[in-house]
């Protein structure tokens, strides 16, 4: 039985391409073939391993390869290297591919001493290729499949090499076809370029000058964190024991800060001379790792040679204060959404901008430094922040930090933003979907905590009950608000001064009103301190419920429009004070990308091959017939502070809110580096309008609806044909997809036309 085991990084190709690999050799040897491969439910950004067994007879084993059972061992991601023990499981004279950017000289010296050591013991035969140089050469992005299959099938000699390409050659064109002759060509280059660049390293004779292995969360992470955490990132989850894990399932918030993943190539680095300090950077970061801070410069003295700040510009803000703009070097993905979306540009110059992309591995370690100090210093104080003004909101601190998503991921950018207004008063509804994967699956968890120790508290739901589940929180909260009241009516003669009546009638519409209530609180507590008595213990407990909470019910198309529709229409109909936030990327993501309501007329997807034959549902236009309901849809590519002060309005309402929140997905088929260009040609297509309705304007005699964009200014077909799901359907149904063009065209034009009228009516006059 030969044995071969491939690192990858999810969204690579690395295990589509191994599952290819399985296929050809079965067909072009009649080998016996098997597969497992082990990765958890995120789509990118973690590791995934391929355990492949090729034998002349049946395969019996039903389980992942063992110690000394591979032939061959890859790894696709460099960075794996700090991170796994990749020969462990690799045979006496087995063979290596690394995919690499170092050059061939100084590969020997790039590997970590430990692991000199076993190719040595082990007469490890080493092979390398740089597959991202290739890629980008060949404009496939960060897919490397194809040119890693190419490696695996030039070095063994399962098949003969001529063969093999052939076979390879011949399964881009079936997986391929239907993306265009483009993509085919691209892939093809990029094997023959595979074949003439790998080449073979000479293993030395002895160990030495290697990397020494850094552990692998930082030696001050929490003792859960070193104990159990790291176990799971490194892979070693198995071993741990059933008593180490918490017996009531809660997990500690704020982990992803430990897990370091490297994923990045280049990083963005920001040139201060250039910058006009607009805050759209961290505003469109989907991974949280671009951040601002505003501090005295006496603070930062004895910051590191190469921190970067400046005055910061501005008369709301003290005087001779400054702003830096910091990057996390190693959570960054490398996306690139932050430099596309910088207006500021050198005039002489124009590729160059205030943020540029910059390879990584030189600035790591400085920027690891710069980052760490940056973290330590002070937050602004949240109630002198203007948050409608984007500059001075991304001040405040995202409590949903590092989630590991898909790189440019476009629900993200959404939640962490709730989190910077609301966090620290969050309780959070999550219906299953990508937003519970990257939000709360193991090893870790980017929702996190302040200094004070408060952030998001935040549980996951079924499709079918998420509404329900958040409105049980809605609920719950304000029982126990209402029985801390009637405790504080009969205690309230112990309290001194007017103490319960400020609690009682206290304003919360602004950050100061909190922060004044969470004070008032806390003498509270104090005064009832040494009462024993039954009641005081139970205020006590229930307290902090005098102070707001701002509760969200969060989950994806799949949810809001299809399994959870009939919870979320009964919440909707509640009037609870609920905000609701639908991240509709469209289509069911996280399962594989299966068509859902929210699926535009058109686009190819799972269950709609042939492109799906009915329009999409107009969530916004349900939930404004009920005429009680903050209603706003945006999409942050297109206008970012509309998304802004969305989100503002909509916690601020006392009733229920509905955002709907366009989030271009992989799904699609594109390359997330384009996803502001596509949410501006959704929007200005007419596909997606941007509006907000809101229902306190009735009250004052005003239209409660706001149409935010402009009538269609590109046509439909623009749209459409910058995105695969769209694409597709022109080379497989030709008519179908000239048919549902013009209908789709229409229908934009008519919808934009209808949310027009309505926002154009005078209050009390009839409806069209």
């Amino acid at each position: 039985v030969i044995g071969g085991m491939f690192y990858g990084l999810g969204a690579d190709g690395t295990v589509s391409a191994n599952k290819k690999a399985i296929k050809i050799i079965g067909k072009e040897t009649g080998l016996h073939t098997q597969g497992y491969f082990v990765y958890d439910s995120k789509k990118s950004g973690a590791v995934t391993v391929s355990h492949l067994r090729f034998a002349h007879g049946p395969i019996r084993s039903s389980y992942l390869l063992g110690d000394g059972a591979a032939q061959f061992v890859a790894c696709h991601q460099t960075q794996f290297l700090e991170r796994f023990d990749m020969l462990a499981k690799a045979e006496q004279g087995a063979t290596f591919l690394l995919n690499t950017p170092v050059p061939a000289a100084a590969v020997w010296q790039s590997l970590p001493t430990v692991m000199q050591q076993m190719m040595i013991d082990k007469a490890i035969k080493l092979y390398i290729i740089d597959g991202y140089a290739i890629a980008k050469e060949n404009n496939l992005g960060r897919r490397i499949n194809t040119i890693m299959q190419a490696c695996f099938f030039a070095i063994t000699d399962l098949i003969p090499q001529q063969q093999a390409i052939k076979a390879i050659k011949a399964a881009v064109v079936h997986s391929y076809g239907k993306r265009g002759q483009a993509m085919i060509e691209q892939n093809i280059s990029a094997i023959d370029m595979a074949l003439e660049q790998l080449q073979s390293i000479e293993i030395p004779k002895m160990a030495g000058g290697g990397k020494i292995l850094p552990p692998v969360v930082a030696k001050d992470a929490p003792k859960f964190v070193q104990d159990v955490t790291a176990e799971i990132i490194a892979g070693r989850g198995d071993e741990l024991m059933v008593s180490q894990l918490p017996v009531d399932g809660t997990y500690p918030p704020a982990t992803s800060r430990w897990e370091k993943r490297n994923l990045a190539q280049e990083i963005p680095v920001w040139d201060e001379a250039l910058c006009i300090q607009c805050g759209k950077c961290p505003f469109v970061c989907p991974h949280s790792v671009i951040r601002s801070k505003v501090f005295d410069p006496a603070t930062v003295k004895d910051a590191p040679a190469t921190f970067k700040h400046l005055p910061v510009r501005g008369k709301e803000f003290p005087e001779g204060w400054h702003i830096s703009y910091q990057v996390a070097p190693e959570d960054c993905t490398g996306c690139g959404l932050c430099v596309e979306i910088c207006p500021a540009k050198d005039k002489q110059n124009p590729e160059h901008r205030a943020l540029n992309m910059v390879p990584q591995p030189p600035l790591k370690e400085s920027e690891k430094e710069n980052w760490a100090y940056f973290e330590k210093i002070p937050e602004y104080d949240r109630r002198s922040v203007h948050t409608t003004v984007m500059k001075e909101a991304m001040l405040l601190q995202p409590l949903f930090e590092f989630p590991s998503a898909c790189s440019g991921c476009g629900e993200t950018p959404y939640i962490r933003l709730a989190t910077q207004l609301f966090g620290d008063r969050m309780v959070v509804a999550n219906a299953t979907g990508c937003s519970s994967i990257y939000g709360g699956n193991l090893p870790t968890t980017p929702w996190s905590t302040n200094s004070d120790g408060r952030g998001p508290a935040w549980n996951n739901s079924l499709f079918e009950d998420n509404a329900e589940f958040g409105l049980g929180m809605r609920v719950s909260i304000d029982k126990q608000r209402e029985q801390a009241g009637e405790l504080l009516n009969k205690l309230s003669p112990k309290l001194s001064g007017n103490l319960a009546e400020e609690i009682r009638n206290s304003d919360q519409s602004s950050e100061t009103g909190i922060y004044e209530q969470r004070e008032r609180v806390e003498q509270l507590r104090e005064a009832l301190a040494g009462d024993h008595s039954p009641e005081a213990k139970s205020l006590i407990m229930l307290a902090d419920n005098f102070v707001k909470r701002s509760v969200w019910i969060i989950g994806g198309d799949g949810w809001a429009y299809d399994i959870g529709f009939g919870g979320l229409d009964q919440v909707l109909a509640s009037g609870k004070d609920v905000n609701i936030l639908v991240l509709d990327t469209e289509v069911y993501s996280n399962t594989g990308g299966q068509t859902s309501k929210a699926t535009p007329k058109g686009a190819v997807a799972k269950f709609s091959a042939a492109g799906k034959p009915t329009a999409k549902k107009d969530l916004a236009m349900i939930a404004m017939s009920y005429q009680n309901i903050y209603v706003a849809q945006v999409a942050y590519g297109n206008k970012d502070i509309q998304t802004l002060r969305a989100f503002i309005e909509a916690e601020s309402y006392p009733g229920t809110s509905i955002i709907i929140a366009y989030a271009p997905c992989i799904a699609w088929g594109n390359d997330l580096t384009n996803n502001h260009q596509m949410q501006d040609l959704a929007v200005k297509s007419g596909h997606w309008p941007l509006l907000r309705y809101d229902p306190r304007k009735a009250e004052k005699g005003e239209n409660p609806l706001r149409l935010d964009s402009k009538s269609p200014s590109v046509s439909y077909e623009e749209f459409v044909k910058n995105e695969t799901r769209f694409s597709m359907l022109w080379r497989s149904h030709p008519d179908a997809a000239e048919k549902m063009l013009k209908e789709s065209q229409q229908e934009a034009n008519e919808r934009y036309d209808h949310y027009k009228k309505l926002s154009e009516l005078s209050v009390g006059e009839p409806k069209a």
